[in-house]
């Protein structure tokens, strides 16, 4: 009560004409401060929410503010179809994330040199080193692999609460030599470039920016085909690969067979870049600009 009671003042002092909310609890108390005023107020999701459930009273309040919402917005199909089910009588609409590039630099430089051999070839993880990542998947998956592919190494960057679970795992298959994890690089770019194959085995996403990063960088991809998420991004066989989600031994078939099919990797890289212009800030701001210009044609505000 206290935070809305704080925004409505600020509301009312500033009087702007959008308000945007970032996921949900954020989302319900920007609709509540907004109560009986005239600014557009925009709620956007950005996770699958059967992902990240809330609290019993924080679903009742969904469904009762999203629907006074000029609009909601998701960043799939999938999302969008949820919550017009669960929030009915919502206005939803779809707008993915864009894609950043170039990546500015970090702080954080971790050199992949001095990880591994110049020679030595990668595959690439990237993202927090929690459950959702899905990266305690992706180490069963290589080390049903590492054998027959000895100029392949696994690094996986990024920090989090699972570091020593999975350093523990990669100790106790005696691959600490091939399998790295060095924390999290604020100069990505550098591992972007010097990876030859992007792995995303999350179990459930949003919209993964490290993804359409990869392929922006001219990476091939393979990725499992959680709820939402990469299927919205990789388009299947032509730049990139979608595999069974949760499906350790057809990931590691899938990488078996890229580590060994140069041509094949090529090809998807090749277009994999494409998704510069498929979710290129442009696009993704004028489709911000439509649905703003469409509340207010509406009179939401």
């Amino acid at each position: 009560i206290r935070r809305v009671q704080s925004l409505r003042r600020i509301l009312k002092k500033l009087r702007p004409d959008v308000l945007i909310g970032m996921e949900t609890s954020a989302n319900i108390i920007a609709v509540l401060a907004n109560w009986g005023m005239h600014c557009c107020v925009i709620a956007a999701e950005h996770i699958y929410p059967p992902m990240l459930p809330v609290s019993s009273i924080w679903q009742r309040l969904r469904r009762w503010t999203y629907p006074h919402a000029s609009v909601v917005l998701a960043l799939t199909e999938e999302s969008r179809q949820w919550l017009i089910r669960n929030c009915p009588g919502s206005n939803v609409a779809v707008i993915p994330n864009a894609v950043q590039f170039p990546l500015p630099d970090g702080n954080t430089r971790i050199d992949p040199d001095q990880i591994l051999p110049g020679n030595q070839r990668i595959i690439l993880a990237v993202g927090r080193l929690v459950p959702q990542k899905g990266f305690d998947m992706h180490i069963k998956s290589f080390r049903q692999i590492a054998s027959s592919c000895p100029d392949w190494d696994l690094v996986i960057l990024g920090e989090g609460e699972e570091h020593e679970n999975l350093l523990s795992m990669i100790s106790s298959m005696d691959l600490s030599n091939r399998i790295f994890l060095p924390g999290a690089a604020g100069n990505i770019t550098q591992w972007y470039e010097r990876a030859d194959l992007f792995v995303m085995s999350s179990r459930f996403e949003g919209f993964p920016c490290t993804l359409i990063e990869a392929m922006a960088h001219r990476l091939a991809v393979v990725s499992f085909d959680c709820d939402t998420g990469p299927r919205d991004i990789i388009r299947h066989e032509i730049d990139g690969v979608l595999v069974t989600s949760g499906d350790v031994p057809a990931l590691a078939s899938i990488l078996s067979q890229l580590v060994n099919d140069e041509e094949l990797l090529k090809r998807y890289a090749a277009k994999a870049v494409e998704v510069r212009d498929r979710f290129s800030m442009d696009r993704i701001l004028n489709l911000w600009d439509e649905v703003i210009g469409d509340i207010r044609k509406r009179g939401f505000c």
